[in-house]
């Protein structure tokens, strides 16, 4: 007695892939170099090279995706690579939920262990009088052994501004989606656009906070443990809202060509997910950063 399978599409090989590496690669080796021109106050091929690379990724990027949308549009895919949609999305969030904890891992480790056996806790005081005598063991640490003194950055500013930019976005967007499920296009559009215009204004804020923090700070990326954990945990959140950013972006401009029904959206829902874990992350950085 023959069975009957679902089918599953297999896409035939693409040059995607090899391009983005390049992309990848020059985006890493650009900046990399940018920074050394900079810190020699020279001109080179750094920031040209960084330029080269983002075009690149603009272009895989625009490809990619448009394949997919041309294989989703033309019935290629069935219910069971839905499926894999759903599991390869969930496992790659559950992978940026491990990046996040290894770097609150290092903040935590950094501010409740090593911070105490520096100051001489915990029968550590000839650690304390070797390493560094005249340290005081109270967060946040302004003070690194080489002098450099810096200020904290304040909870109840601008990063409080972002905190309730992003939590509005997130409802913004839940309500996108609900247009979205009782078909009402108009408040789809109108919810997700307010969504990216939420993004784009927490992005350009927090690029002022950068500036705010180096010029009048004096916190910098070598102003010790206190502005490594600053600027690594905020900067890589950064990155992921400009990705979730670009995501919704994507899923924008297909909506505005009428894609998407309520019984057919996972590229919608996808971006969604991304977005309210982005927002989560931030809550959980702005309390035990800036708060703490």
């Amino acid at each position: 007695m023959s069975k009957t399978y679902e089918k599953y599409y297999v896409p035939a090989q693409s040059p995607w892939p090899i391009v983005g590496a390049v992309a990848l690669f020059c985006i890493a080796f650009g900046a990399g170099h940018y920074v050394i021109d900079m810190s020699k106050q020279q001109s080179g091929f750094g920031g040209w090279l960084l330029l080269l690379g983002l075009a690149i990724l603009v272009f895989m990027l625009v490809g990619w995706f448009r394949n997919v949308i041309e294989e989703s549009m033309t019935g290629l895919y069935s219910s069971q690579m839905d499926r894999s949609f759903r599991q390869g999305m969930s496992w790659f969030i559950l992978s940026e939920v491990m990046f996040f904890m290894a770097f609150f891992g290092a903040l935590f480790y950094g501010r409740f262990i090593a911070m105490e056996w520096l100051g001489g806790a915990s029968n550590n005081a000839m650690t304390h009088a070797i390493l560094w005598p005249e340290f005081l063991p109270s967060w946040p640490l302004l003070k690194t052994p080489g002098g450099i003194e810096t200020q904290a950055m304040p909870a109840w500013g601008l990063p409080a501004i972002n905190t309730a930019i992003l939590i509005i976005s997130s409802i913004t967007l839940h309500f996108a989606h609900t247009g979205l499920n009782q078909n009402k296009r108009g408040q789809l559009k109108f919810m997700l656009g307010l969504t990216l215009v939420l993004g784009a204004i927490f992005l350009c804020l927090q690029g002022y906070e950068y500036v705010h923090a180096y010029r009048d700070l004096g916190l910098r990326l070598d102003s010790g443990f206190y502005g490594n954990t600053f600027f690594l945990l905020t900067g890589f959140h950064g990155v992921h809202v400009t990705l979730g950013a670009v995501i919704l972006l994507f899923v924008f401009f297909r909506v505005l060509k009428g894609h998407f029904t309520p019984e057919k959206h996972f590229a919608f829902q996808a971006g969604a997910w991304y977005w309210h874990f982005v927002d989560v992350v931030w809550i959980c950085l702005f309390f035990f950063v800036y708060v703490l």
